[in-house]
């Protein structure tokens, strides 16, 4: 249906496909299974004048395919070096309209890697996703900013051990590179994939839905102060004045108020995560199961975006 390579000049035309299977329909019963191949250049009145023709040859069924017409194609009328001559050429074009000083320009904008100290600090946290143990230990650069992370998981197979190491290998390289850890967070956050579950260890996530899901809601939270991200929110600091205070009273008074005082508070808490759940657009629910305030309606029952758990139908 196409001229051979860059230099052919000869090809089958789609009418001679007609004609074939015009030449052979009348000996076989049913339809003949074959193709009808036109070029990329066919228009629609081609198609239509084909299948006006095949009807005239009382031809049982006709499938047309116009070269190029899907993305993918099991045969090209070019070869791998024409495409790749194709491509140097466009290259040199290319090549030709870029001056030197747009090259300078390019090799100044390219990204340094901005090494850690020998000694840093960090943290270690150890947690259970879904039953499944895993360590995250993070480095940091001298003024706190994250630059490095390492997953380690036991009790699992060589292979998922290694696959984890060389990611956190990648992150941290494309920290020090300067690419955001925000964008990490946002791009690996609600993945979803075994092993996922309830997470137990960390006093702020209690649900992931997946290991790198746990990964990432856990820098979130330590390094952007992303408190979405995590489903036990962290506690609001008393004023000194009002420790002091309390410091200053009898114990049993002290104590009492206290207690109030954190009442109070967590009733507060609760009512300002209904609040800002709602103007979210979430239902202002909590959800059992993760204590997440991300819970979504669903039909006629509540879902929770973060676990999954419903209130029973969905």
């Amino acid at each position: 249906a196409n001229k051979y390579g860059t230099k052919g000049k000869r090809y089958i035309h789609y009418d001679a496909h007609l004609q074939m299977m015009a030449a052979a329909q009348p000996f076989i019963s049913g339809a003949i299974s074959k193709t009808i191949n036109m070029p990329n250049d066919a228009t629609l009145v081609d198609i239509a004048t084909a299948y006006d023709k095949s009807w005239k040859l009382m031809l049982k069924a006709v499938a047309l395919y116009r070269d190029g017409s899907k993305l993918s194609q099991p045969l090209n009328s070019t070869s791998g070096l024409d495409e790749l001559a194709q491509a140097d050429t466009e290259e040199d074009e290319v090549n030709e309209q870029v001056t030197p000083q747009q090259v300078s320009d390019a090799v100044a904008a390219q990204a340094v890697r901005s090494a850690l100290p020998n000694k840093r600090r960090g943290f270690v946290q150890k947690a259970y996703v879904g039953g499944h143990k895993v360590y995250l230990r993070t480095g940091e650069y001298p003024d706190g900013k994250l630059g490095e992370i390492f997953i380690d998981m036991y009790k699992e197979g060589t292979a998922y051990r290694s696959l984890l190491s060389m990611f956190a290998i990648s992150i941290s390289k494309g920290l020090q590179y300067g690419i955001p850890l925000e964008d990490y967070v946002d791009t690996y956050t609600y993945t979803r994939f075994e092993p996922a579950g309830s997470v137990q260890g960390h006093s702020n996530v209690k649900m992931s839905t997946s290991i790198l899901d746990y990964v990432f809601r856990v820098l979130g939270y330590e390094y952007l102060g992303r408190n979405d991200l995590v489903h036990v929110k962290p506690e609001v600091k008393e004023v000194e004045g009002k420790t002091a205070t309390q410091a200053s009273l009898p114990m049993e008074i002290a104590k009492t108020t206290s207690n109030s005082h954190a009442m109070k508070q967590t009733v507060s808490f609760g009512m300002e995560a209904k609040d800002e759940a709602r103007q979210q657009g979430f239902t202002g629910d909590q959800c059992g199961a993760c204590g997440s305030m991300k819970m979504k309606r669903n039909g006629t029952c509540i879902l929770c975006l973060d676990c999954g758990e419903t209130t029973g139908c969905s």
